[in-house]
């Protein structure tokens, strides 16, 4: 697990700003998928026990039918064993000096990236719908010039929020740099 007193790469004045997730809220729209394609067949059994219940006690379809409705409800646990993993493990940390993306990609595949505070041009948050509206969350899109483009914080909470503390950081990033670069050149002009 990520440790957020050592992050990886960490300067000696860095410090974290930010932890982020995706909101609860994505988590929940995947139990409720997972409880209705669960409900839609128990409730059809149900309705039609009668001959459900003479199906499952013949010799060959019975046990038919009981493979198959269990393959149904453990690929329906597998895939929502999945979308939690991916929810879970999908995180944000914006520090003092860059921004780190982590975005595990299926049960294997984890890609880490970071972006300067220095290579960021624009920041941009969209909260979409009247349920994202509610309960105040949506995406932050952080443009850059770099090679991978664009970062993008899905689904967290905030993300009016998050963007005005990234553009701060970013400010405070490069009036701080600014300060220090001509602070060298003073220092080398002294020398010379």
């Amino acid at each position: 697990m990520l440790s957020l007193q050592q992050l990886p790469n960490q300067k000696p004045n860095e410090h974290v700003v930010l932890f982020l997730r995706r909101q609860w809220f994505a988590w929940a729209s995947i139990i409720a998928a997972f409880l209705f394609m669960l409900a839609v067949p128990g409730g059809i059994a149900i309705f039609f026990w009668d001959r459900v219940s003479v199906w499952l006690q013949h010799p060959i379809f019975g046990p038919i039918l009981t493979v198959f409705a269990s393959m149904y409800v453990l690929s329906l646990w597998l895939f929502s064993f999945l979308e939690f993993t991916d929810y879970y493990l999908d995180t944000w940390i914006i520090t003092n000096d860059r921004v780190i993306n982590i975005e595990q990609k299926g049960l294997f595949n984890r890609v880490a990236s970071e972006l300067h505070l220095s290579a960021v041009q624009d920041v941009t948050s969209e909260v979409y719908g009247i349920i994202g509206t509610f309960f105040d969350y949506g995406d932050v899109y952080i443009q850059t010039a770099a090679e991978h483009e664009r970062f993008d914080l899905k689904s967290i909470e905030h993300p009016e929020k998050v963007k005005e503390i990234i553009n701060k950081m970013v400010e405070e990033y490069k009036e701080t740099h600014a300060k220090n670069i001509v602070a060298a050149m003073a220092e080398g002009t002294k020398t010379i």
